[in-house]
Formats: C-alpha cells, sequence, structure tokens
C-alpha cells in the first residue's frame, strides 16, 4: 500500500455514516422510480429512440414487452447492482469510489467529472421534449418551441445552483402526474391491443411508396437493450451515490428491483399498450404517446391533449433542475477555481445548443452516447469490485490505466454506431462488455497501480465484514 499524498477531493471524503440511512422504500426505489416515471423515457418505448416502422413493436406486443424485461434487467444487475453495493459498504460517492477503477488522479476526471459534463446532455433533452409539449400552447411555431427551451435550460439552471432544496420538496410528489396520464391513456385504448396487426403497423409506419420492413425479433430485443440501457446507464453509475443511503445488500437488492427493473417495465410496457391499443382502436400510428396530437385524439378533445402535455412538462421540471444540481456538484469539486456560475453557465449554454438545433431530440443517438460513456464504466467497476472480493479496493496511485484504456475501447465499441464505423446491436450491453473484459485482462497483466493508505478506509473496511 503506497504512503502517497491524496488530493483533497479524497483525504477531505467522509462516509455516510448508519445513522443517515433509510430503508429501500424511502429513498432508492422512489429516486429510481421517478427516473423512469419521466415521460421522456418511456415515450420513446414504441420507438426505441430510432426511426424504424414498427419500432419495437414491429414483431408485436408480446415481443416489445420481452425486449423490455430483458433490457430492465440488464439495468439491474449488470449496471446498478454493483455500483449500489460499492456506495452502501463504503459510503462514500462515486467520485471517491471511482478512484480504484481510475486512479487518484485519473479518478479526478472519471466518472466524476464525465458524470457533470453529461448532465448537461440530459438538460438539453429535458428542455427540448417539454418545449415539444409546450409549444403548441404558444401556437407551435419553431421559434416558439426553441425561445420555450432556452428560457426552461437556464431556470432549470440557475435553481439547480441556488434552489434546489425547494425542487426536491416538489419532486416528490411529480410522479404522481405521468402515472395518473398513463392510466389514463391505458384505459381509454387497452380495448384495443387484442386487435393489433404488428404487420399492419409496420405498413403504417413506412413512407409513401416504400416497401414495409421492420425489425427481426433479435432486432427488437437489440433495440430495447440499447434504449433502455442507454437510457439509464449514468444513473447506473450513480447507484453509488444512492447505494450510500442503504442500510444493508438487501436494501440495494429491493431498491433496484423495484425501482428500476419493475418501475421500468412498468411505464414503458403501458406506453407500449397504449401505441398498441390506439393502432388497434382507430388505426392511428404513433410512435410517442406523449405526443399532444396523440393524446387530444386518444382522450377526443384537443384540449386535453394540450393540457396533459403541460402537465408532463412541469413533472419534467424538477428532474431538468436535479440535473443541473449534479453537474454543479461536479464541477465545484473537480473545478474549485472557477466560479460555478461561470462553469454551469456553459453547460446550460451548451444544453441550450442541443436543444434548439434539435439534436437533443434524437433520443436514441442521445441513449447512445450516454450507453458508450459510461457502459465500460460500469463494466470496469464490476470486475474492479469482484477482483477485490466483493469490496473497495481504495484508491489507486495516479492513473489506472487498466481502467482507461478499457474504457477508451468499450467507447469507441459503443459509439460505433453512430458514427458509422460499425452496425453493433446493443451497443451500451457491447460496451459493458467490452470494458469489463479489457479491464480483467489488464489488471490481471498487473498494469493497476498500487492501492493509496486512506483515511477511514479501514473503518469503511470493517463495516464491510
Amino acid at each position: 500500500m503506497s504512503n502517497e499524498a491524496l488530493p483533497s477531493y479524497l483525504s477531505m471524503a467522509k462516509p455516510n455514516p448508519p445513522s443517515n440511512r433509510a430503508p429501500w422504500y424511502k429513498n432508492t426505489a422512489p429516486s429510481y422510480a421517478g427516473i423512469f416515471l419521466w415521460f421522456v423515457f418511456w415515450s420513446q418505448a414504441p420507438s426505441g429512440g430510432g426511426a424504424v416502422p414498427g419500432g419495437t413493436l414491429a414483431q408485436g406486443v408480446g415481443t416489445a414487452l420481452l425486449g423490455l424485461v430483458v433490457a430492465a434487467l440488464i439495468c439491474h444487475f449488470l449496471f446498478y447492482l454493483v455500483p449500489g453495493m460499492l456506495g452502501m459498504k463504503t459510503g462514500l460517492p462515486l467520485y471517491v469510489v471511482g478512484s480504484s477503477t481510475y486512479g487518484t488522479q485519473g479518478g479526478f476526471l472519471m466518472p466524476g467529472f464525465l458524470m457533470g459534463v453529461l448532465q448537461f446532455g440530459w438538460l438539453g433533452v429535458n428542455a427540448y421534449f417539454a418545449a415539444v409539449a409546450l409549444a403548441p400552447l404558444f401556437g407551435g411555431s419553431l421559434v416558439a418551441q426553441n425561445i420555450i427551451a432556452i428560457v426552461w435550460a437556464v431556470l432549470a439552471g440557475f435553481v439547480g445552483l441556488k434552489g434546489i432544496q425547494y425542487v426536491a420538496k416538489v419532486g416528490t410528489l411529480v410522479p404522481i402526474i405521468p402515472v395518473a396520464i398513463l392510466v389514463i391513456l391505458l384505459v381509454k385504448t387497452i380495448g384495443g391491443v387484442g386487435s393489433f396487426d404488428a404487420a399492419q403497423f409496420v405498413a403504417a409506419g413506412a413512407p409513401e411508396g416504400a416497401e414495409a420492413a421492420g425489425l427481426s425479433f433479435f432486432g427488437v430485443i437489440a433495440l430495447s437493450i440499447t434504449f433502455v440501457v442507454g437510457f439509464f446507464a449514468t444513473a447506473g453509475a450513480a447507484g453509488v451515490d444512492f447505494g450510500t443511503n442503504s442500510i444493508d445488500g438487501k436494501d440495494v437488492q429491493m431498491g433496484g428491483l423495484v425501482g428500476v427493473a419493475l418501475t421500468g417495465i412498468i411505464a414503458a410496457g403501458a406506453a407500449l399498450l397504449i401505441a398498441a391499443g390506439a393502432f388497434g382502436n382507430t388505426g392511428t400510428y404513433a410512435m410517442n404517446p406523449t405526443d399532444p396530437g396523440f393524446m387530444g385524439t386518444v382522450m377526443g378533445s384537443t384540449g386535453a391533449g394540450n393540457t396533459m402535455a403541460l402537465l408532463l412538462a412541469a413533472a419534467a421540471f424538477p428532474s431538468a433542475c436535479f440535473s443541473s444540481f449534479i453537474a454543479a456538484n461536479s464541477f465545484k469539486t473537480t473545478l474549485p477555481k472557477i466560479n460555478p456560475f461561470v462553469s454551469v453557465g456553459l453547460g446550460v449554454l451548451v444544453a441550450i445548443i442541443l436543444a434548439v438545433t434539435g439534436w437533443a431530440g434524437q433520443a436514441g443517438s442521445v441513449f447512445t452516447v450516454i450507453g458508450a460513456s459510461f457502459g465500460p464504466i460500469c463494466g470496469a467497476m464490476m470486475v474492479d469490485y469482484l477482483l477485490s472480493g466483493k469490496k473497495w479496493s481504495g484508491p489507486r496511485q495516479g492513473w489506472n490505466l487498466a481502467g482507461w484504456i478499457s474504457w477508451a475501447v468499450g467507447f469507441v465499441v459503443g459509439i460505433a454506431p453512430l458514427v458509422g464505423l460499425a452496425n453493433i446491436p446493443a451497443a451500451p450491453l457491447v460496451a459493458f462488455i467490452v470494458g469489463a473484459v479489457i479491464f480483467f485482462v489488464l489488471a490481471k497483466a498487473g498494469l493497476q497501480p498500487p492501492v493509496v493508505e486512506m483515511p477511514g478506509q479501514e473503518t469503511a473496511a470493517a463495516a464491510e465484514a
């Protein structure tokens, strides 16, 4: 064990004590449930974030639901469980725990700083889809949509910096809104699910004059994994932070099974049934169940559709603030000499650019980038945890090449479909596997630097036992 001096972000880290922790149903499960109830997630369930005719419903409702279940279980067991256990056992946040996989110097950037940077991508997504939902109330023009997106991002950035404690209080109640809307739309459309015809659905989604060609069975499963895992990847790594509030391993497991797997299946599964039922009832082809026009058609009232869109957008505002809050905390830790108004302000500007250019609206591309970025991180962290005897080894000196090389290769593999390098199915999962395998090989080859002593680490290790 090396006696190298620790950076301040490590030497000053204090574990969350057992007295501050609570059962899974009071923290982890509702927190993750709120993530999956965000309408930007479940609205993408029919399309999978792509533009292929029929989307995930191309092989029928049963296959679509199967792909969703497989993806949700992957999120829990591969992307969330180990980070959650690391947080529970150490009581330390992600940017500290990551210093084992990426080193005391490398951990400064990965995964903590990267997590902060990507939050502005999520802010852009939030602003874009909220603006799309609200624009019909202001004439529906692109100008109105862009103005709403700009105001939305700026307000969320400011509140994330200054007023997050107030948003947190409201944020505990807003999941009721998407749940209520999902239930109402499902009740209105469920009668048509039995009449749903996948072949007709694919044909309805094909461009005029083009041959209808939907995804194969395995194509649907792969698309489901890509969009669900890509959406969840950053939240999976953040399981370390959620885990610091867990009492024991059972709380970690139950928090994930209910908050991640079950909620994800229920929310996205309801969206699939709504899209299928609407088509079975009326022949209305819809890839986005939260589109104001679609909801208005289902409800029989344009006003009802616009009102639902307004409520969904309002319910999404706290998550936009939380993204800004997480980013601000990351920048305050990793860039302490830069005024957070400057660093967060630049991040908000990037989010605005993503929103007004429409890039943030390309959900499939966004999920691919997120999955490529955090898939290899979660894979390497899992192997690091297992090689250390299912515990945290402690920070490793300098730069851990095993972690950095595994991330670089995994990221290239994960991003390959987006940049045209290769057509890799279920790219976020493949990036996870590549990151895990390469980390294992390089760790066994001796590319990991020695562990550095950390105050309180012995206490944490004793608590694990």
